[in-house]
């Protein structure tokens, strides 16, 4: 039994076609919206790509950018065909096309869908990446004259402004690395080596933090050190002074950044594909009831069209089948029955000749 069957005059056919003419250039312009959407994901990535470990996440945007380039090219040449199956006789010249592009645009209303999802399920992945790149790039903030890692300072800095953040996950992890380059470490004063000599891997830590973590809303001037000390500045209560460095760290920061860009694309793309299914849907059944029209011999007799023809549990079985059967296509015939020669066999055939005797 056929899925969705419906019938349809000539002049709903023609109707139809004409208004899968139109969805199709609508599509175009879906498709345009797409690159949009990646072109913009892939460039709001790549601004604090250095504070990433991991650019595997770009697979996204890059997805949403191929995805986007098939739909102008697909959605483009479907426009012309559905525009010609208004018309039997035009019909017949797109007929062997109209198979392929039905599997085509499947695949590509897959990948929309695909796109979609991948805007929600790469949140764990891209917090693990901000996680371990704001890490590496706190301990390398000092290394301002090392090759590769002289703007880490800046970057890291800027997004502290930014983004009114601190730190990886709190303005404390900055106790636990040591930011300040030894270059600009008094080695002649007692206190700083013993503080290098304190610390078993020979680190200046210090209950301390950047001039970027500073909080903008603080009534006083900002108490960057001996923040653990409230004795050390005049009329300081550390507990009570929540304004004074920004309490957020930048991995959250980061992640409700991306997070809320995620959700709007995820949204968009998902309206996209139930725009592409709707249009998929169209073009089968009017593949499908042309196809008739034609076996029917009556340009002009009603036809039924359908998304599937039998059932989905028919329509599975049949497909494997001829899967299966491909697969077979490949395998050697090892029946018994067939002598097949060998090269050895061949060597051991006599030849027929005639003897000639040779006489002394």
């Amino acid at each position: 039994m056929a899925v969705g069957k419906l019938t349809f005059t000539k002049a709903e056919r023609e109707k139809l076609a004409e208004v899968l003419w139109l969805l199709n250039w609508i599509s175009v312009l879906t498709g345009a919206i797409l690159i949009s959407l990646g072109v913009f994901l892939k460039v709001e990535i790549q601004k604090w790509q250095e504070v990433m470990s991991d650019q595997g996440i770009l697979y996204v945007p890059n997805t949403l950018i191929t995805t986007g380039l098939a739909a102008c090219c697909i959605n483009f040449l479907g426009g012309k065909i559905c525009l010609d199956c208004a018309d039997t006789n035009k019909f017949l010249r797109w007929k062997l096309v109209m198979m392929p592009y039905v599997i085509c645009t499947f695949f590509f209303t897959s990948c929309v869908l695909a796109g979609a999802l991948m805007c929600y399920s790469i949140r764990s992945q891209l917090e693990e990446s901000i996680f371990l790149g704001l890490r590496n790039t706190m301990r390398f903030y000092k290394d301002t004259d090392t090759p590769g890692r002289c703007y880490l300072k800046k970057t890291l800095d800027l997004l502290q402004i930014q983004f009114e953040c601190c730190g990886n996950t709190g303005y404390r992890d900055w106790f636990h690395v040591q930011w300040i380059s030894n270059r600009y470490l008094d080695m002649t004063s007692s206190i700083v080596v013993d503080r290098l000599r304190s610390n078993v891997e020979g680190r200046y830590l210090m209950d301390g933090v950047p001039f970027s973590c500073c909080s903008t809303l603080s009534p006083r001037p900002c108490i960057q050190q001996q923040i653990s000390n409230s004795s050390a500045h005049f009329n300081y209560n550390q507990q009570s002074q929540q304004l004074n460095l920004w309490r957020r760290g930048c991995r959250q920061a980061l992640m409700d950044h991306y997070t809320g860009i995620m959700q709007s694309i995820g949204l968009t793309v998902l309206l996209i594909w139930l725009f592409e299914l709707l249009v998929l849907t169209g073009v089968r059944y009017l593949q499908t009831a042309m196809e008739n029209v034609i076996r029917l011999g009556d340009p002009d007799s009603e036809s039924d069209g359908w998304i599937l023809e039998n059932s989905l549990a028919e329509t599975a079985r049949s497909n494997f089948n001829i899967i299966k059967n491909l697969g077979k296509c490949y395998q050697i015939d090892d029946d018994p029955n067939i002598n097949v020669p060998t090269a050895s066999a061949e060597q051991e055939v006599p030849s027929r000749g005639v003897h000639i005797p040779v006489t002394s």
